[in-house]
């Protein structure tokens, strides 16, 4: 008997850590995955080009049988209704609610907050009378468990530069490569501020909806978006931006005064912030999440029009290996993401040019059908499309924001280890991958400047030798690179 209980023992503790290891190994995928074709936790994804916000779907386009798709319908994001307890709110005292009533009373994913029954929840377990006693600008800080930034009184936005993004991956494979947010750097601005507001408002005022639209439902996330947003953006650049009396802001870079309740949430954003959003909804009867509102003015490939109202793994459709190495554990993702947790990853691409806007159809399509013979090195830039993904922690609407970010390829000359990561690449990557990325336009002029600059490094001992070829220590930058960045940008 001592020995079968002995055995019994063993056999117990050898579950404990098969289990274990699954588990871990479930959340390890899960943090290196693409949510967007371009978002992973110390890696990236594919193209820049046709990078768009993804979203979810268990229908059988997955190609995952129905009877084999996880059922989300009940599982709810993590709770942040106990962040109540530190405000005082005469309207909607706090009280404990447990997650089955905020499952038998949720607030319908098409439904308007605003003429909703004040006992529907959020998925957050916000009740609608909760949320209107909080008012305009509550403080998200608190709600969300993501502190404010700090002050960068530094910055200066008529010399600021991105810091020099560069997430490239040895060995290349389909994965999200998320790391943790730096959530001072949440909203980045630099010295193209000016243009991009005007090069945006235009794109808007020239296709409408193609660019920003939000549908039925979206009215408490998009308001939640705004809000935080500008919260961001006065805490970190205090010197350009002032909020007047929760509805009046002072763009001191613009030179403007705007009532923010006098326009729809995402036009306010685009008037004073060169960022784009999609916003990500759960579908209050499948628990799947789907793009409900968005302001997007830098997609190559697609449109807001051509992914609102799909799910995830629908968005995420031309993406190499999304189906059979990413849908899963994205969908697990999106369920159970937590407030306090945003994560960042970035998605690159070779440009000619610096095209921000490239729908279906775009002419600028038609460059990347052919290599043309007089293209210089001079007019190929690197396009970073640097992303972030948050939740809301009022609506629980999942944020993912990105801005595209450009780099002439000659800055790599002096990056250590650079040229050779994106040669390996480019040569040895992926097919389909590279082929969705497409690099090839270029690379006929990128690949022998790559060649020369990498061979000057070794001889200048700015790279080993015998270096084997990876992911560098310090991506997504390179090593020495705040002191070039500091000096380029002269603070």
């Amino acid at each position: 008997m001592e020995y079968l209980s002995s055995l019994e023992n063993l056999w117990r503790v050898g579950l404990i850590l098969i289990t274990t290891a699954g588990v871990y190994t479930i959340i390890t995928q899960a943090c290196r995955i693409s949510l967007f074709p371009g978002v992973l936790l110390r890696g990236r994804k594919h193209s820049t080009a046709r990078t768009p916000p993804r979203s979810i779907s268990p229908d059988n386009k997955t190609g995952i049988s129905p009877a084999l798709s996880p059922n989300y319908d009940s599982a709810l994001p993590p709770q942040r209704r106990h962040a109540l307890a530190d405000f005082s709110c005469e309207a909607a005292p706090w009280r404990d609610v447990s997650e089955e009533e905020v499952r038998q009373n949720l607030l319908p994913m098409s439904a308007n907050y605003k003429t909703s029954p004040s006992d529907k929840y959020t998925p957050m377990g916000f009740s609608v009378g909760e949320i209107k006693g909080l008012g305009d600008f509550p403080d998200y800080a608190k709600l969300s468990g993501v502190p404010l930034p700090s002050p960068y009184l530094e910055f200066e936005i008529s010399k600021a530069l991105p810091r020099p993004y560069r997430p490239f991956r040895w060995a290349y494979h389909q994965t999200m490569s998320l790391t943790k947010l730096e959530t001072d750097w949440w909203i980045e601005l630099e010295n193209t501020y000016k243009s991009r507001i005007a090069q945006r408002k235009e794109l808007f005022a020239k296709h409408g909806k193609q660019v920003l639209d939000a549908m039925p439902g979206s009215e408490l996330a998009c308001k939640e978006l705004m809000e935080m947003v500008l919260q961001f953006v006065c805490a970190r650049y205090p010197q350009y931006f002032t909020l007047v009396g929760k509805r009046v802001l002072h763009n001191k870079i613009l030179g403007t005064e705007q009532d923010v309740t006098a326009k729809p949430p995402l036009e306010i954003l685009l008037d004073n912030v060169p960022e784009d959003f999609g916003i990500m909804l759960r579908d209050d009867t499948t628990g799947y999440y789907f793009l409900r509102a968005a302001v997007i003015c830098s997609a190559l490939g697609w449109n807001v029009a051509s992914k609102v109202g799909k799910q995830l793994h629908e968005i995420h459709e031309p993406i190499p290996d999304y189906k059979e190495k990413m849908q899963f554990s994205m969908d697990r993702f999106f369920t159970k993401m937590p407030t306090e947790k945003p994560i960042q990853r970035g998605s690159w691409g070779l440009e000619i040019g610096q095209p921000l806007y490239m729908p279906p159809g775009d002419p600028h399509e038609q460059l990347r059908l052919s290599q043309p013979t007089d293209l210089t090195i001079d007019e190929c830039h690197l396009r970073v499309d640097w992303q972030t993904l948050r939740r809301l922690p009022l609506s629980g609407a999942v944020i993912f924001n990105f801005k595209a970010l450009f780099t002439p390829i000659k800055e790599f000359q002096d990056e250590p280890g650079v040229p050779e990561l994106v040669m390996k690449i480019i040569t040895e990557g992926k097919k389909n991958l590279m082929d969705y990325k497409g690099v090839w336009h270029v690379q006929h002029v990128v690949l022998p400047e790559l060649k020369k600059w990498a061979e000057e490094q070794k001889e200048k001992g700015l790279v080993p030798r015998n270096w084997e070829v990876a992911t560098l220590d310090e991506s997504p930058w390179f090593n020495g690179w705040q002191n070039k960045w500091h000096r380029q940008q002269g603070f």
